[in-house]
């Protein structure tokens, strides 16, 4: 989905960046000249050179575009501000930041305070190792636990369902080498699943422990919701990072599983008819028979899946190559 937006330009085009720095903002005004200035002074200290701050204001109800506004007409150089037309939600603002930044290295960083911009060079020493993503983990939260109980079953289930074995999936501070949010594609919550995307793409992803602050201002916007609504969305990325393909070992896989079960069923009616017993009033024989018809439906499903995905297979182009070193002479 695209959504439309107003932003400021910058004054000197498109020139070469370091580091971009990605912000969702929604409704919070009073937090931006403080993390503005926290990400400014914490970057100084390391001498970065070029760097830009791209607040994407998500259908803020307050005073945020003002201050968006008033940032990028003092810091014209380091500062752009996108004005969504409406709350869109995190994965669009997400995916807005990332097709427009122009750093090399590029973080995302919620706008609330909560992330400290002193970590930045934990995580900038940690992709120099060789990481492509570097999630943030807030080992120790200051959140009350109406916001921490469903975070923490929402990563428990994450793991066991995507075999990552990372302990935060959702915290909003990461950073990202160039090429890896370039073959993002992000909608719908999705942002919640990042790390699962990037591994998927084969990227290399790690995650550092990082200082969480209580939050001083605003509201947070997640809750209980973000289990069910997360549960979906994670069989959503599953499906597309696993089978996307090879359909037919999802969709055949549970139709094979489910033709099993229908064949036992039928099989011990087939062996109590022979022994002369009446089983055409029995609700498990009907059962047997609707499982078996949802087998067949679910098998011919994943063929038909085969075989769009082999009609649209691209084949292996430079999205999938990491080093190439010639043609032997």
């Amino acid at each position: 989905m695209m959504a439309h937006s107003e932003h400021f330009e910058r004054a000197n085009g498109s020139a070469p960046m370091e580091y971009s720095f990605i912000v969702p903002v929604c409704n919070e005004q009073d937090t931006l000249q403080q993390l503005f200035e926290h990400v400014q002074h914490t970057l100084n200290k390391l001498n970065v050179q070029t760097f830009e701050i791209l607040f994407i204001d998500d259908g803020s109800q307050d005073q945020s575009w003002s201050k968006i506004a008033a940032l990028q007409q003092q810091h014209p150089q380091s500062v752009r501000g996108i004005r969504l037309r409406r709350n869109f939600g995190k994965a669009t603002a997400l995916s807005v930041g990332f097709e427009r930044a122009i750093g090399e290295i590029i973080f995302t960083i919620d706008a609330d305070l909560q992330d400290d911009p002193c970590e930045i060079p934990r995580f900038i020493d940690k992709l120099n190792e060789g990481y492509d993503m570097v999630s943030g983990w807030k080992e120790t939260r200051h959140d009350p636990l109406s916001k921490t109980l469903p975070s923490k079953l929402f990563n428990i289930v994450t793991r066991l369902f995507s075999g990552m074995q990372l302990h935060d999936f959702n915290c909003g501070f990461k950073a990202y080498r160039r090429a890896v949010v370039k073959r993002l594609n992000l909608y719908g919550e999705l942002h919640r699943f990042i790390p699962i995307m990037a591994n998927a793409e084969g990227f290399h992803v790690t995650e550092i422990p990082v200082v969480h602050h209580p939050r001083k201002h605003g509201n947070s916007k997640y809750g209980w919701s973000r289990l069910y609504k997360g549960f979906l969305d994670l069989l959503t990325v599953l499906s597309f990072t696993r089978y996307a393909q090879r359909p037919a070992h999802f969709f055949g896989g549970v139709g094979i599983l489910l033709s099993v079960a229908g064949v036992g069923i039928l099989g011990y009616f087939t062996v109590l008819k022979i022994l002369g017993n009446d089983i055409g009033w029995r609700p498990l024989f009907l059962v047997g028979i609707l499982i078996l018809l949802l087998a067949a439906q679910l098998i011919s499903l994943g063929i038909i899946g085969e075989m769009i995905v082999r009609n649209n297979h691209q084949p292996a182009s430079d999205n999938f190559i990491v080093k190439d070193t010639g043609t032997p002479k």
